[in-house]
């Protein structure tokens, strides 16, 4: 019988013998699966229903199938079994662990964002105009009371400090409210004379000239060398750069000190060095998870593990933790969404046990995957969680400086 009898067009007939054997239509070899064995080329062209597609779309991007109900469960509730079941070789029933790492690490970013936005847009952090305006203080007793107030008010309505970039927001609009309260005391001060200085000085208030940099028509200066650094008149000049590089980092470091200035005189200005971070939080988290999978091969060198095992260990701690932090967030929009109430107090109560149970299953995690002892394990887990802090730290710092050139 011929093979390509059943085709029109190279396209396979629906309304073909199905006992007829199927061949690739690429090199003729009898297929066996949904791919051919010789060439590797798929059975199913794209040629077929739309819906179909979509389907496959879906599937090959996200792997939306039973695996993913199969994987999530464990994922979140018992440390260290996805690991030992991938490293065990039983793998084809749970999602990758490439795959699952970015996906969930995307959706939490996704929905990190949506939790910040409001709060950067002052309708969910920005303490009332009432509580903030530090501007009918006649006193410096008043502005620390009001100050004290407005605070406590913020830090009782703040909420999802674990969502990716959420701390971002929070700590701009804080630094807003003692921003505006230390400017009240200035003037007062300026106005008051030796009055308000003693005033200042009974209350722990500093009474020295404002630090360079509060304000936004305060030149902020870095020092070089004999002089201040200067674009032009004064740049850094590092002798191992070509002239080039040289122009171009003293022209990154003009930008970060015109975005800097702008940043204390402008709140969209703080929105948008958020939105940079929150961008750029994904790639540098990235970036960490191959350095922290050897911080794991470092740590346990003599258990004779391949990088790769800890590299997959690292996947699932981090998927785990990108979990956690999309389930934060989500707590987070429902909790602004919700009137006062039982279930309102509930979602916080998810939230404090979620945010507990993020520490202890890493630890459990790394006792099961690893199986050492208690004591050796609470070392490693101590030593890992500070070295790692350090680094998601100086990431942090890396990836304020590059918002800071790039916005």
């Amino acid at each position: 019988m011929n093979p390509h009898a059943a085709t029109s067009g190279g396209v396979a007939d629906p309304a073909a013998d199905a006992s007829a054997e199927r061949r690739c239509g690429n090199c003729g070899a009898a297929l066996q699966g949904l791919h051919c064995h010789a060439c590797g080329q798929p059975a199913r062209s794209l040629v077929r229903h739309f819906r179909s597609v979509v389907g496959d779309f879906v599937d090959t991007v996200f792997n939306v199938d039973g695996r993913l109900l199969r994987t999530l469960g464990p994922l979140l509730l018992r440390p260290g079994f996805l690991s030992l079941e991938y490293l065990a070789g039983r793998r084809v029933r749970y999602v990758s662990p490439v795959r699952l790492f970015v996906f969930i690490s995307l959706l939490a970013f996704l929905a990190g964002r949506l939790n910040i936005e409001p709060e950067v847009a002052g309708t969910a952090v920005d303490p009332p105009a009432a509580t903030a305006d530090f501007s009918q203080a006649a006193s410096v007793d008043a502005v620390l009371a009001q100050r004290e107030r407005a605070l406590r008010e913020f830090d009782a309505r703040r909420f999802a400090l674990d969502a990716p970039g959420v701390a971002v927001g929070l700590a701009g609009a804080r630094a807003a409210i003692e921003q505006a309260a230390q400017a009240r005391i200035d003037a007062l001060r300026t106005a008051g004379g030796a009055d308000t200085a003693a005033a200042n000085d009974a209350n722990g208030v500093a009474t020295a000239a404002p630090v360079a940099g509060r304000h936004r028509d305060t030149p902020l200066e870095i020092r070089l060398g004999q002089g201040v650094w200067h674009s032009r008149d004064n740049p850094l000049q590092l002798a191992w750069l070509p002239e080039a590089a040289n122009a171009q980092l003293n022209l990154w470091l003009q930008r970060g000190v015109d975005n800097l200035l702008e940043l204390r005189g402008d709140r969209s200005a703080r929105q948008r060095l958020g939105e940079y971070v929150l961008e750029l939080l994904p790639q540098t988290l990235f970036v960490l998870l191959p350095v922290f999978a050897l911080l794991l091969k470092l740590a346990y060198a003599f258990r004779r593990r391949l990088y790769m095992e800890h590299l997959i260990v690292a996947l699932h701690s981090h998927a785990f933790l990108s979990l956690a932090v999309l389930l934060l967030a989500l707590l987070g929009l429902l909790h602004a969404a919700l009137a006062p109430g039982f279930a309102r107090d509930g979602t916080s109560a998810l939230s404090i046990a979620l945010a507990a149970w993020m520490p202890l299953y890493l630890l459990l995690m790394q006792k099961r995957v690893y199986r050492e002892g208690w004591g050796s394990t609470l070392l490693k887990y101590a030593l890992l969680g500070t070295a790692y802090t350090a680094l998601i730290g100086a990431g942090v710092v890396v990836t304020l400086l590059i918002g800071l050139v790039a916005m």
